[in-house]
């Protein structure tokens, strides 16, 4: 199986769009939803959502990525928290059905005609929803209450099952859920309820499933959790996270790996510009080379082999300066990946 390209999934927004502006309109959308209304005739939350987000996927789709995240716009918390804290309000941590909805993945069903017409093939979509142990870290803390954990658990996976689309014009491939603190901050737990929250929030079927890490330190468990089928980690920036993890350890736990190839830690990348003499970079000069994303993805495949069935960049794009920065990273990985398939 050739190593399929995505993207991690946060992009900037539009520098003529307000980071309020943006908020309000996604919440209201998402009420929206729920209620069965459609977002898009609503005009604060067509101009300052529903546009934003077909014209950020439209650029990811442009970049040519085979497997496209929804534009990742808002907190990766925040975003999931919100109809928490409404469902902490009947007295659970369980979010019911109905509220279970991403809005950016209901805008790109709904235009998922349009979005298959311009690439002249049907959508692979990603998508990521936040892990049940980062929730529950940035809403509980380091101590163990294992009923409301469960219950993170189950939220995630109604999320991550109500978000999984397969129509004519698009198909969710990928289901990932993000754990950037596992492995540097921890719950106060033991292996076997860490296994046992993550296999009930994986607890669904119909795409590949993914879990995304900043921090290798507690692969041994991950690789444990039956529902994962792909482990997903940074590379480019921390090229030493892969020694943490062999094939040999893929092959007996019988999992997959994405691996991050083109960095994205912008603020490191433009510091290293300015001692070099770089004050004021040019877009060119922001995303790394070709050259380098090929070597290093090279360097990857040797090691993990058929094994190595997903990458791309590393996480972190919703950071950089413009959404132009950000596609030519996407594309520059999307290239020098496909140099080595034979696909260009």
């Amino acid at each position: 199986m050739a190593t399929l390209v995505d993207d991690v999934g946060s992009f900037p927004l539009p520098n003529s769009v307000k980071n309020a502006n943006f908020r309000k309109a996604r919440d209201l959308a998402r009420k929206a939803i729920a209620e069965g209304r459609k977002i898009s005739e609503n005009d604060f939350v067509r101009d300052n959502f529903y546009r934003v987000v077909t014209s950020s996927f439209s650029k990811k789709l442009e970049a040519g990525l085979d497997v496209v995240n929804y534009p990742q716009h808002y907190d990766i918390c925040e975003q999931f928290l919100e109809p928490v804290h409404e469902a902490m309000g009947k007295g659970t941590y369980v979010v019911e059905e109905k509220d279970t909805v991403i809005p950016e993945v209901c805008v790109i069903d709904e235009e998922a005609k349009r979005f298959s017409e311009e690439i002249s093939r049907r959508v692979s979509l990603r998508v990521c929803v936040t892990g049940p142990l980062e929730l529950y870290l940035r809403e509980v803390g380091t101590a163990l209450y294992e009923d409301v954990l469960m219950m993170f658990a189950e939220t995630v996976r109604r999320f991550a099952k109500n978000a999984i689309l397969d129509s004519e014009y698009v198909k969710t491939e990928v289901v990932s859920l993000d754990e950037p603190s596992f492995g540097f901050k921890e719950i106060s737990a033991d292996s076997n309820v860490i296994v046992e929250a993550l296999d009930r929030a994986f607890d669904f079927a119909g795409a590949v499933r993914q879990i995304h890490l900043h921090s290798p330190s507690r692969l041994a468990d991950v690789l444990r959790v039956g529902n994962v089928d792909v482990l997903s980690f940074e590379c480019a920036a921390s090229p030493g996270n892969m020694e943490s993890l062999s094939k040999r350890m893929l092959d007996e736990a019988d999992k997959q790996v994405r691996v991050g190839v083109a960095r994205t830690d912008i603020d490191s990348m433009m510091a290293e510009l300015r001692d070099s003499g770089i004050a004021q970079p040019s877009l060119g000069q922001l995303a790394e080379s070709e050259e380098v994303i090929r070597r290093r993805f090279l360097t990857v495949k040797a090691k993990y082999g058929d094994r190595f069935t997903f990458t791309g960049p590393d996480c972190g794009l919703g950071g950089w300066p413009s959404q132009e920065a950000a596609q030519l990273v996407l594309k520059r990985t999307v290239n020098a990946v496909r140099s080595v398939r034979g696909d260009v």
